[in-house]
């Protein structure tokens, strides 16, 4: 059975990186999902779509996959680009050539 062992990225409405300290795992999906005609919810039979575990370093991931003989797939964070701006930049005369 196939995991994916990720790192989550930053929530894009927030500046902070609260929630991305951790890594996650969840299972692939095995059941496609279907509307219901009724009342237009989408669902699924697989249970374990709604499981999603966390762990404090990618070590401890691995080696709860290999416990249980789950595939991890693991998916590296990106590095930061930090880009260093000061409030008087919008201000700077800038040259045009």
């Amino acid at each position: 059975m196939k995991v994916r062992v990720f790192k989550p990225a930053k929530n894009a409405m927030q500046s902070g990186r609260a929630g991305t300290k951790h890594w996650v795992m969840e299972f692939e999906p095995r059941a496609q999902k279907l509307p219901d005609h009724l009342m237009g919810w989408i669902g699924s039979t697989d249970t374990r779509g709604q499981v999603r575990m966390e762990f404090e370093t990618l070590e401890e991931a691995q080696a709860f996959a290999a416990k249980h003989n789950l595939i991890a797939e693991i998916e590296l964070p990106k590095s930061r680009k930090i880009q260093i701006k000061t409030y008087a930049d919008n201000f700077a005369f800038k040259r045009v050539v």
